[in-house]
């Protein structure tokens, strides 16, 4: 099977700025993460060895002089040094377990130290994505201008109804080749006229440099995740939002408040915290409550909500994200992130369900391992150690 990872920063944004956050702040740390299928997806028998295939290509993917000028041009956060740092980085095979079981089930484990770790998700993601749809014969009935006119009408729909929106579809997408398609012509639509909807760029860095658009990109629930197990389900957004601060100076951009669900952020969000921040990220719950929640909190706080962003995420398509904007429009400064409905929105094919997380963590070689769980607003996006899970929520809910 050819390589289908090929340039190195064809992974998301966040990934690096959690990276350096992890150099910085946990430099020892060591983690465990674990591979989700939602759909349960029983892979064709020798999908496994196709997939470690592919990470082994991984080994000779490094950053270009290019790259290291995009990033060093539109990430002025990220110092100098961490590009050096970059320039040295190697992804390292033998961090990655994949097996395959009778019935076809993945179980993919990846374990290191954390700052190496961290940039295996995209890739074995989008991989796994693009390998199932080759071997489903996706590719065979896949037509181009179809898919290119489809993409068209959609980015009318989206700028014409005045939505602020960017790509996050890098880990589910069908294909690099039709990801590029797409933001190539959104990109084309959206500079063709004026519209009242803005298109604010990619997650994807290398996508993004090759198009000129602008790297989208913050944190991810990983970071609170071993939080956790450091200051305490209680505590550990607020030390985030400090740590993150602290980390990047002020250029903190959204944060992604529900990695233990809504009603513990809010009850420990400072104003500090909240003036600090432009603004929040939604990633689970229903979109039209958890922004009424945000504008209550705000308002206690004695911040106006017009002047915060608020980013949905949560597996959106573009009728939904138009029923959110109306519903905020003079509330708050709605944006919206969509993956799957960009960049695997294909004729008779079945999006991929499929995500890494971390699992378990320690802050050094020598310290205990703890278990890492996330519990979102979604029972469905509960992921991690099901007896930690329970436990948790029975400390929230009892609180």
């Amino acid at each position: 099977m050819r390589q289908i990872i090929t340039h190195f920063t064809d992974n998301d944004l966040y990934t690096f700025s959690c990276q350096y956050y992890i150099m910085q702040q946990y430099p020892r740390a060591e983690v465990e993460y674990t591979f989700f299928d939602r759909n349960k997806t029983c892979y064709p028998q020798g999908f496994g060895e196709l997939v470690q295939e592919q990470i082994n290509y991984m080994q000779n993917v490094v950053i270009t002089d290019e790259e290291i000028d995009f990033m060093t041009n539109k990430c002025v956060w990220l110092p100098l040094w961490y590009f050096t740092f970059l320039r040295g980085y190697r992804f390292n095979p033998a961090e990655v377990s994949v097996t395959q079981d009778a019935e076809g089930h993945l179980d993919i484990t990846i374990r290191g130290k954390w700052f190496s770790t961290i940039m295996w998700e995209m890739p074995i993601l989008s991989c796994i994505s693009e390998l199932i749809h080759t071997l489903n014969g996706d590719m065979e009935k896949y037509d181009i201008e179809a898919e290119r006119q489809k993409v068209v009408e959609k980015s009318k729909k989206i700028f014409s109804n005045g939505l602020v929106l960017g790509d996050m579809g890098t880990r589910r997408r069908f294909s690099y080749d039709h990801q590029k398609m797409v933001l190539e012509t959104m990109t084309e639509t959206y500079r063709s006229q004026q519209w009242p909807g803005v298109f604010t760029g990619t997650s994807n860095v290398y996508l993004a440099m090759e198009l000129g658009l602008k790297p989208l990109g913050t944190l991810s629930h990983q970071i609170i995740s071993f939080e956790e197990n450091v200051s305490g389900v209680f505590e550990c957004n607020y030390m985030v939002m400090k740590k993150f601060s602290d980390v990047y100076d002020g250029n903190n951009g959204i944060y992604l408040y529900d990695c233990f669900g809504d009603d513990l952020f809010f009850k420990n969000l400072s104003k500090r915290m909240a003036m600090m921040y432009s603004g929040l990220r939604v990633d689970s719950g229903n979109e039209e409550e958890q922004t009424e929640k945000i504008i209550e909190k705000y308002k206690s706080l004695g911040i106006d909500p017009k002047s915060k962003q608020v980013v949905y995420s949560n597996g959106l398509d573009i009728d939904r994200c138009i029923e959110i904007h109306k519903f905020c429009t003079g509330k708050v400064m709605d944006s919206y992130g969509v993956g799957t409905n960009l960049m695997c929105d294909i004729n008779d094919v079945r999006p991929s369900n499929i995500v890494i997380k971390l699992t378990k963590g320690r802050i050094t070689e020598v310290r205990e391992w703890h278990n890492c769980i996330k519990l979102s607003c979604d029972k469905g996006k509960t992921l991690g150690n099901q007896d930690k899970c329970k436990y948790i929520l029975g400390l929230i809910d009892g609180e």
